[in-house]
């Protein structure tokens, strides 16, 4: 082993501390435990994951974008939090022949009392603090051992025997007082008191015999009692080696062809040329990566020096951070050499995990307009496809769902890292990261707390990289400019509508009035006070005025059909409504070939919250989206939450029908400008709500729109009638006759 651990592993870790609880999805019991590997490292069994997210023991399939919750423990705090498989290696059958030899043969649960496999190692997403990673040694025969339950708690502990050990599995038996290992001990580690290491995994116990139907038998004193087994530490490390996770014990090697590395080699000879220096340096960069390095005074080679941050990608960024503080001159000409590599990254490790904190505060409506800035910022340089992950990153996410999201946000800024600098400033110093442009502008698009503290990590960033205040400034300036346009854009460049009064007359006959507004205002085009018409001909008549629009319409977006209704119209289904004539080729339905939404002026008379209904059409794009589900949630609590949480800008009713018409009047009461449900959705789970809850706000009507196209070629998969209201309070409507709606203007 090198000079730089894999991992920051020390023989005087606490065990307990070691623990890491892994939670199930249901109750948020623990389901069984698990072990730090590295800080951000978890390794446990794959059937306690397979037990958190409620999936059969032995089930094989990856939990490809799940998520399971587990729990840090530590001397002075518990961490709650969310970590995902990286490394998958289910359990399988044991046969002759060792690991390799299974295959995937599935266990049998009833006639199988061992397996290989079985073994799952997760990222943590957020693991700041004081870690505790143990050190790991071989399992042996004899071994007194102590192992705890999923839980962490101290009380828990049960010490076991080692008994026969083959190297693959380690059979253990307990003593005839305290604890015994038993459900939720799995995973966990098992704590070598004599090697101040963890030495394998408690995978199972052997409980006592049972008949036919499963239940226990009688005692006797013949009985197993108090058994179990466990994988060896030997064993993890073949198996996952073979699933290529050997990187979590073993550094990388540099690659003999990297331009950098004997560049960096002679440099770090010039400037750390005394051992102690470079020890001292060296220990900061491992400490900050999440390495360990060898207790006393020893210190690396400067060529494994050079090495280390030619492999490492956070590597060379954590050393100038170091370095900056005191030889600013001796960090610029280090990572002017080190980018000659393409391996190191732009950020060092406490700035990646900053920017993320961050950006997790950032609203979903917000963060969905990340690729529209980076597309702004940087027009020439940023090839990667940001409309890929545009689509996650715009999710309204709960806890439970967001690793899409998280991925497609790394993947960015993965991406955004490796680029080059968009100039040079005046002076001639070092370029503007093309990252720090990006965060600039998007930035601009971002509420002020958080456009305060992206700022700030920006700033931090530059004085690292010895880039120009002026340079900055400069960025900020353009951005924030580019910001106003953008504002302004949407302002005057509004998509045209549509604009119909529909009032309901008997025998399934409605009347019409009907305003165009190509963003310059309403222009009524329909007169017709003592008419009527059928759905067909009151679709005709629309989609001749939406016709007279489509030429003005901006090339990426649709003419919007508004639909005005008074509140016991808001169900009615306009969006269905076909023209079939004799000189028409296809039948157009309104619904499915243009946007179609409603809008209850009725409703917004109240004038108490009209300022509300305003201040949250403000915040569109970075408020938040209720989604109510609960059957059991009544119009006062609706009323008491919309007004608690006024960030509210759009709701999702998925409630019984019972309950649906209320609710949804009530939100459009109190101001809620974006609300959406299906009106055919007799007990809620409705399919239709549940796909509108992944589309950013804006993207709403042609979203649904998509939908409603999707349920006529594909009814038995799309089974949801969705409902749009939508209430712009930037444009105005006509004003109504809503006491009387069948007179005429």
């Amino acid at each position: 082993m090198g000079w730089f651990h894999s991992s920051v592993r020390s023989p005087s870790a606490q065990p307990l501390y070691s623990v890491v609880s892994v939670l199930r999805a249901k109750d948020g019991k623990s389901a069984g435990a698990g072990v730090l590997l590295a800080p951000t490292t978890l390794l446990t069994c794959a059937h306690v994951v397979n037990d958190a997210l409620q999936r059969p023991m032995f089930d094989d399939r990856e939990p490809s974008g799940e998520r399971v919750k587990v729990t840090l423990h530590r001397p002075h705090e518990v961490t709650r939090t969310w970590a995902a498989v990286t490394h998958w290696l289910p359990p399988r059958r044991r046969v002759p022949g060792g690991p390799g030899a299974a295959g995937r043969l599935p266990v049998r649960p009833l006639q199988d009392a061992e397996w290989l496999g079985d073994l799952a190692v997760l990222e943590i997403e957020a693991a700041d603090g004081e870690v505790h990673v143990p050190q790991w040694a071989p399992m042996a025969e004899g071994q007194m051992l102590r192992a705890w339950h999923g839980s962490a708690r101290s009380s828990t502990y049960a010490d076991v025997r080692v008994g026969p050990c083959d190297g693959e599995i380690g059979y253990m038996d307990g003593w005839p007082t305290g604890m015994a290992i038993g459900p939720a001990y799995s995973g966990g580690p098992l704590w070598s008191t004599m090697h101040n290491a963890v030495v394998g995994l408690v995978c199972a116990h052997v409980g006592p015999p049972t008949d036919a139907a499963g239940r226990p038998l009688p005692y006797t004193p013949q009985h197993i009692a108090r058994r179990s087994w466990g994988m060896p530490w030997q064993r993890i490390t073949e198996e996952l080696r073979a699933a290529g996770a050997g990187h979590l014990f073993d550094p990388p090697e540099a690659d003999a062809d990297d331009p950098a590395a004997g560049l960096l080699c002679s440099l770090l000879k010039s400037l750390l040329p005394s051992g102690v220096r470079r020890a001292d340096y060296a220990r900061a960069v491992a400490g900050r990566c999440g390495y360990g390095y060898p207790e006393g005074a020893s210190s690396p080679s400067p060529e494994e020096f050079a090495a280390f941050l030619v492999t490492e990608p956070r590597a060379l960024a954590a050393l100038s951070e170091v370095l900056r503080r005191n030889e600013p001159h001796a960090a610029a000409q280090l990572l002017a050499v080190g980018w000659l590599s393409r391996v190191p990254r732009l950020l060092a490790p406490r700035e990646y995990r900053r920017l993320h904190d961050v950006l997790a505060t950032v609203p979903a409506g917000a963060l969905a307009r990340l690729p529209e800035a980076v597309r702004a910022a940087l027009p020439r340089t940023a090839s990667f496809p940001v409309e890929e992950v545009a689509g996650h990153l715009g999710r309204d996410t709960s806890e439970t769902s967001g690793t899409g999201t998280a991925q497609a946000l790394d993947a960015l800024l993965d991406h955004l890292e490796y680029l080059p600098g968009d100039s040079r400033s005046e002076r001639g110093g070092p370029r503007v990261p093309a990252l720090l442009t990006a965060v600039e502008y998007f930035s601009a698009l971002c509420p002020p707390a958080q456009r305060a503290h992206l700022r700030l990590w920006s700033d931090g960033v530059a004085e690292r990289l010895a880039v120009p205040r002026q340079a900055m400034t400069e960025r900020r300036s353009v951005a924030a400019g580019w910001h106003q346009t953008q504002d302004r854009a949407r302002a005057q460049g509004a998509v045209p509508r549509v604009l119909a009064q529909i009032g309901l007359e008997a025998g399934d006959r409605y009347r019409l009035r009907v305003w165009c507004d190509e963003g310059s205002g309403l222009r009524q085009v329909s007169t017709e006070g003592d008419v009527t018409y059928s759905a067909t001909e009151a679709a005709r008549v629309l989609l001749r005025a939406v016709e007279s629009l489509y030429r003005t319409a901006p090339v990426e977006s649709r003419p919007v059909v508004e639909a005005l209704v008074d509140r016991g119209a808001l169900n009615l289904p306009i969006d269905e409504w076909e023209s079939v004539g004799p000189d028409d080729v296809v039948p157009e339905v309104l619904g499915v070939g243009y946007p179609l939404v409603v809008n209850c002026p009725d409703l917004r008379r109240k004038e108490r919250f009209l300022h509300d209904w305003r201040d949250r059409w403000r915040k569109l794009d970075t408020g938040h989206t209720l989604r109510l589900d609960d059957a059991a949630v009544g119009v006062r609590e609706v009323y008491a939450m919309l007004l608690d949480r006024t960030d509210t800008v759009r709701v999702a009713v998925d409630v019984p029908q019972a309950l649906r018409e209320a609710i949804v009047q009530t939100c459009l009461s109190v101001g809620v400008p974006v609300v959406v449900w299906d009106r055919q959705a007799d007990d809620g789970g409705s399919h239709a709500v549940r796909e509108m809850t992944a589309v950013t706000t804006r993207k709403l009507p042609e979203e649904v729109r998509t939908y409603r196209a999707k349920s006529v070629h594909r009814p038995q998969e799309f089974t949801g009638r969705p409902v749009l209201a939508w209430a712009d309070a930037d444009r105005t409507v006509p004003q109504l006759h809503l006491s009387e709606p069948q007179e005429g203007p």
